[in-house]
């Protein structure tokens, strides 16, 4: 089985939902308030609060109130674990096509 830190479950926990997978898009583009992120979406606001306390465990997201505004923005070092972890299954699987291919190639020669 392969091994994976409780950090990487909790990422892609948070981000296997279109929500916060739309959240974490739009907040590709820049900091954002959360009446903004919640502007496209037909939910209540403590539905939304709900889907942003989920990406700040998961630390996709840093969320700062400054006055009266709540901002959020994008956690970079998150998603560069997830992208690495997806990586490492990337080349493994390769390895084992490769090996595969040339068990293939053994037995059909």
């Amino acid at each position: 089985m392969l091994k994976y830190s409780e950090d990487t479950f909790q990422v892609f926990k948070a981000l296997g939902d279109p929500t916060r997978l739309a959240m974490i898009d739009q907040l590709s583009q820049g900091r954002s308030s959360v009446s903004d992120l919640a502007a496209p979406f037909d939910m209540s606001l403590p539905a939304v609060h709900q889907h942003l306390a989920i990406l700040e465990e998961a630390e996709l997201v840093i969320c700062k109130k400054e006055g009266r505004v709540r901002w959020c923005e994008l956690n970079g070092r998150q998603l560069s674990e997830a992208e690495r972890w997806l990586k490492d299954r990337r080349a493994l699987w390769r390895t084992r096509m490769k090996s595969l291919d040339k068990l293939f190639q053994e037995e059909t020669s």
